[in-house]
């Protein structure tokens, strides 16, 4: 039996116990969570896990041999040292790593230090559309030259406390949403970003929300376009008022021998059931000089996996694999290094965006 601890049982702390439920052998035994309403849904998710009273219980609990961290991004750096003081344990740790520029130290320290695996949780890796357009691409495009990724989707949802509506927590749009495909970048070309432009702002959400006297100042939409070394071209596209979209990611690459695209679904609680049933999953594979046409890959996912969380099943698939790392001591696949790279690239776009200036990251 593989136990595990969640530090931060809200929303999305709720997605990881429902998701650890699923794998066998494997048990939330305890969680701390602050905030009452969070933490009496998160005893009705697991009702045999312990609410511990604060985050130095959890951690030296004796049935405790995993860490889930999902409390709000601001709180990560923090989270992680004190965990080094009190225990070295395999900790699965939400994104954005960091949030804040001085950050950056602190974690290279920890990363030095801390001698127990860490893995990121960038979970759009995992989604079954974007694993099958990982394993087709190089061969449908002949080598990328430009990649696209658009996101259309929902506001921001709401969070305890509205961390998530200030920048000062989230450590901006471009970070908090972005980095995973800032990291989906990296990863699919596998190359790293040498200068990024941006345009972004805040046109439609939450500019008649007040909080403690204050207007929320995160944006909602916005391009990013980076540079990468070796000459490809990568395009971000983010819209967060257009939850109508058939589709709400579409990433597509190109290249001399053609194009592949994979289209995923925004989360099923989402879905409007009056525009009928939610669209099929699929990767697009469109040659250059056809002989046959497209090919089109339909990727379901199972419906208790869509149930599980709001990440089209990508929740229970990274938790396979850190899994593997818990008892068999395989590497992270999302290392501390991958997180602090998406969000040094989220920062760059936000920098970009505020000054109307190319940011150069060499």
């Amino acid at each position: 039996m593989t136990r595990y601890g969640i530090v931060g049982a809200g929303m999305m702390g709720q997605e990881h116990m429902r998701n650890i439920a699923l794998l066998a052998d494997t048990q939330v035994t305890g969680f701390f969570e602050p905030d009452d309403t969070m933490a009496a849904r998160a005893q009705a998710t697991e009702p045999r896990a312990t609410r511990a009273p604060d985050l130095e219980s959890l951690v030296t609990r004796n049935d405790v041999d995993a860490l889930v961290i999902a409390s709000p991004n601001h709180t990560h750096v923090a989270t992680l040292k004190q965990i080094a003081g009190l225990r070295t344990l395999p900790i699965l740790c939400e994104k954005p790593l960091f949030t804040a520029p001085e950050d950056a130290g602190d974690v290279a320290a920890f990363a030095d230090s801390y001698a127990a695996p860490v893995w990121v949780a960038m979970e759009y890796r995992y989604m079954p559309p974007v694993a099958k357009f990982r394993e087709l691409v190089d061969a449908a495009t002949g080598g990328i030259k430009m990649l696209s990724i658009r996101e259309h989707r929902f506001p921001f949802l709401e969070k305890v406390g509205d961390w998530n509506r200030f920048n000062e927590n989230s450590g901006g749009t471009f970070v908090e949403k972005c980095c995973h495909f800032f990291d989906l970048m990296r990863l699919i070309l596998r190359d790293e970003p040498v200068r990024v432009m941006a345009s972004a702002g805040q046109a439609v959400n939450h500019l008649d929300e007040v909080y403690g006297g204050r207007v929320p100042d995160i944006w909602d939409h916005g391009y990013v376009i980076v540079d990468f070394a070796r000459g490809a071209r990568a395009l971000l596209d983010l819209c967060m008022f257009a939850e109508g979209s058939e589709y709400q990611e579409e990433i597509s690459a190109v290249g001399p021998s053609g194009k592949i695209e994979a289209k995923v679904p925004g989360p099923t609680r989402f879905w409007n059931p009056d525009l009928g049933p939610a669209p099929m999953p699929k990767v697009i594979v469109s040659p250059r000089a056809p002989t046959t046409g497209q090919v089109v890959h339909d990727t379901p996912v199972d419906k208790d996996l869509l149930t599980a969380g709001d990440h089209h099943g990508s929740t229970y698939y990274q938790h396979v694999q850190f899994l593997k790392v818990v008892r068999h001591g395989h590497q992270p696949q999302v290392t501390l290094a991958d997180g602090a790279a998406a969000v040094r690239m989220g920062m760059a776009a936000q920098e970009a965006a505020l000054t109307g200036r190319v940011v150069s990251l060499i």
